[in-house]
């Protein structure tokens, strides 16, 4: 098979669009000339039947006036010159007879070219027809790939999501942590107050200083509670949060 050039369906269409126009305009001309055909063969025909009503009554002239020969005579003469007129009309009616017959022969060599003419659209439409069932293949494939794609970024969409409430959960951790460390270090403050105000209790004794002395043991003693107290509230906060981190899914991937 030879190869068929695909055209442009455009270009195609107002191929086919020129062709029809060109094809209905010479139908048009074409029924035309049949219509005139028509009533000439109307005109022949009622001028026949005219000639044949003619020769009956020329019939029965002749009948009647078979006695007469003088009458006959004229009869025939009359009778010859509407054979002869008889004659003209077959004769142009054969001539349009035979233009009627090239005129079909012209519409069957068109015919026959509107025909290759639709052979070749056709061919052109079932390569584009391939050609459409292929870019829907590759539609398809593209569609599979997106779908792919689509579910991908959901389970990166899903990860995402899980490491931010990952991350959620240790910055909360590391607060609480911060808050630990805050209150060690109350409590490390308090002790020494405490160990200062001992300390200076026991080497001067008892003195005017004492009430001060006091003070410093009572704010360092102060100072361990709140502090112990705090870092307790802090490390039971920090234990939960890492019960909670145990079964973290987004702490998988970074363990």
């Amino acid at each position: 098979m030879h190869d068929v050039e695909i055209v442009p369906l455009e270009h195609l269409l107002q191929e086919i669009k020129e062709c029809v126009g060109e094809v209905g305009e010479r139908q048009i001309a074409l029924l035309q000339e049949q219509n005139e055909l028509a009533q000439r063969r109307t005109q022949t025909t009622s001028n026949l039947l005219q000639h044949s009503s003619a020769a009956a009554e020329l019939a029965q002239d002749q009948t009647a006036m078979a006695r007469e020969r003088t009458a006959l005579t004229r009869a025939q003469t009359r009778l010859s010159g509407r054979s002869t007129e008889l004659g003209i009309i077959r004769t142009d009616l054969s001539r349009e007879r035979t233009s009627l017959a090239e005129q079909r022969t012209e519409v069957a060599v068109y015919r026959t070219e509107l025909a290759q003419e639709r052979t070749r659209l056709a061919t052109a439409r079932t390569n584009m027809a391939r050609y459409r069932n292929t870019l829907a293949i590759d539609r398809t494939r593209l569609s599979q790939s997106r779908t792919d794609l689509a579910r991908e970024r959901n389970v990166l969409a899903e990860t995402r999501t899980s490491r931010a409430m990952t991350r959620t959960r240790l910055s909360l951790q590391r607060t609480f942590l911060a808050r630990g460390r805050t209150y060690l270090a109350l409590l490390r403050t308090g002790l020494a107050i405490l160990v200062l105000g001992l300390t200076l209790v026991r080497y001067f004794g008892v003195t005017k200083w004492t009430i001060f002395d006091g003070a410093l043991v009572l704010v360092g003693f102060c100072l361990v509670v709140y502090g112990g107290r705090g870092y307790w509230i802090a490390d039971r906060h920090d234990r939960r949060c890492q019960s909670v981190l145990a079964t973290d899914p987004g702490m998988e991937d970074l363990t």
